[in-house]
């Protein structure tokens, strides 16, 4: 054992970790990085993950969020950009980790990489799990209506989300113009305090809470009927699928026919007012702000 990869108190407790960070923009690497520095442990490396999938084409947009990354991450860090969860642990392995912390990271990582630092991975997941397991926690809980969302931090496992619990709060209003960045600000200060619990939880070989299944539920991606709206839906849900697609970004949403046109529904409300009025299964919405349309592809299967 080398004698600057970890120390040991007299009471077992760890001093100092290093530590590799996998995340998805500049901002959740400064936090992510920060924190753990005032927790008293040591950032070594990054690891961005350039596509959705591994061993796929890299995402639009990667290149500049890398960018991003690397004028913002400071000067003694390394960043990785594996092309697989495999490559990533080949990479790990020279850094004598004793910790990796996950805050974004779209791949299933194996055994062989969780077990490659010392102390495992945590994870920080977008739910009070076991509730919204998966990749899309904010995206569901925005189209179930939820008045707000929490965080966990858990030990990571080979099933998705599904370790055990260091550290959970929740309470974070989902308003009903919720935007990214406006959850981010109202998220930050609960991501720093619940991770420092969760590195201290590391360091006290904390094993943390198991998860129960009662209220376990899957935030799998949208499905491809969520593209469309179905008026024979309650209006209420049609509102919250319009709130979706809005938080996914400006100018999203889904596509609607009405009447004789195509539109692509960017706002609605519940309530009377401006817009144009459509009846639900319930009672009626009212689209207050939408853009031309196009009529939904169809299946290749069904050509």
């Amino acid at each position: 054992m080398r004698g600057d990869q970890w120390l040991v108190t007299m009471t077992g407790v760890v001093d100092e970790m290093r530590i590799a960070l996998i995340s998805f923009g500049a901002d959740e690497f400064s936090i992510l990085h920060e924190t753990c520095v005032a927790a008293g442990h040591r950032p070594v490396v990054y690891a961005f993950s350039r596509s959705m999938r591994p061993r796929t084409p890299v995402d639009d947009g990667a290149a500049r969020t890398i960018e991003q990354v690397i004028g913002a991450m400071p000067s003694d860090i390394d960043l990785l950009l594996p092309g697989s969860a495999e490559g990533l642990g080949e990479a790990f392995a020279g850094y004598h980790l004793d910790l990796a912390v996950v805050y974004g990271f779209s791949w299933k990582i194996p055994p062989a990489v969780l077990r490659t630092p010392r102390f495992g991975v945590i994870n920080i997941h977008s739910s009070l799990l076991p509730r919204y397991r998966g990749p899309a926690p904010v995206l569901w809980a925005i189209r179930n209506g939820d008045p707000d969302i929490g965080f966990t931090v858990h030990r990571m496992d080979e099933n998705f989300d599904t370790g055990p619990i260091l550290a959970q709060q929740g309470g974070i209003p989902l308003d009903d113009d919720i935007t990214p960045a406006r959850l981010r600000s109202r998220a930050e200060p609960v991501l720093r305090d619940l991770l420092t619990t969760a590195l201290d939880g590391v360091a006290r070989n904390d094993p943390g809470r198991p998860q129960g299944e009662a209220d376990a539920s899957y935030a799998g991606f949208l499905e491809p009927e969520f593209f469309v709206v179905d008026w024979s839906s309650p209006a209420a849900d049609i509102h919250h699928q319009v709130r979706t697609f809005r938080f996914m970004g400006a100018g999203r949403g889904p596509a609607a026919r009405v009447g004789d046109r195509w539109l692509k529904v960017l706002r609605t409300r519940l309530t009377e007012g401006d817009g144009l009025r459509v009846e639900c299964a319930d009672g009626p919405i009212w689209i207050v702000e939408s853009a031309p349309g196009e009529p939904p592809k169809e299946p290749a299967e069904r050509r």
